[in-house]
């Protein structure tokens, strides 16, 4: 493991990828290191083994570029919080000593997905605290300089959003990779809602949406909960001042 710019927490394996391949990839394809950590590993999904699942996240890390993806192997469907769980990520977090950490939006009707967001921002708080510890050790404490909140399932208006039309083709890719979730073969497997087609047009829609309203092809969206500080109240703010004189 190596330090990262940027660590994304996805309660299950495909959940980055729904909500933050684009990102990632821009990020990625810019120079910034990336690191990708998967809390659970699905195994309540209806398709798929946990196995499958890991090998499918690692096929789609490579696609979008991460420097590497962990899994924590907490139980699916049993995200507490509790003392063992909390201080795992914490260990994460002071390792990789993060810039920005990227977690799911609090307000999701996946139960996962919201306790996934409480427990990482208390994580998130905890690894900055000189005096919490975790058994194992873990590395000094870190605080990253931002903590942000992306979608799975359920959206607001975003407090940003980042254009991600360069590198689409590539959240494509790396969502094709979860095969057992959205394409599933065998006669073991199951229709379920990430199988629809639906689903795959619910996600691109989405993000061709949000670019519309911000004048881009796709962009995804993020939440921030402190204000965010700008140099001044020019829309694009590589813009230089206006010459001096008269019309």
């Amino acid at each position: 493991m190596t330090r990262v710019d940027l660590l994304a927490f996805g309660p299950h394996p495909d959940d980055i990828e729904i909500g933050l391949a684009g990102t990632i990839a821009v990020h990625t394809a810019a120079g910034f290191r990336v690191g990708l950590c998967d809390l659970t590993r699905g195994e309540l999904g209806s398709n798929g083994t946990p196995e499958e699942r890991e090998a499918e996240a690692e096929a789609a890390r490579v696609v979008i570029g991460a420097d590497w993806r962990v899994n924590l192997h907490w139980p699916d469907g049993g995200i507490t919080g509790g003392d063992t769980q909390l201080a795992s990520a914490v260990r994460l977090i002071r390792a990789c000593r993060p810039r920005t950490i990227a977690i799911p939006y609090w307000n999701d009707r996946h139960p996962d997905h919201r306790a996934a967001s409480e427990v990482l921002t208390l994580a998130a708080f905890r690894s900055g605290l000189r005096r919490f510890t975790t058994e194992g050790g873990g590395g000094a404490d870190w605080r990253a300089d931002w903590l942000c909140y992306y979608f799975i399932n359920d959206s607001i208006p975003p407090s940003l959003a980042i254009d991600v039309s360069s590198q689409y083709d590539r959240k494509r890719q790396a969502l094709a990779c979860h095969r057992t979730q959205f394409t599933p073969a065998g006669s073991g497997s199951v229709e379920t809602r990430l199988t629809s087609p639906r689903f795959a047009q619910l996600i691109e829609s989405r993000d061709a949406h949000l670019g519309a309203l911000t004048g881009v092809a796709f962009a995804e969206g993020l939440v921030v909960r402190e204000p965010m500080l700008r140099p001044h109240l020019i829309k694009d703010w590589r813009a230089a001042p206006a010459p001096a004189g008269d019309l």
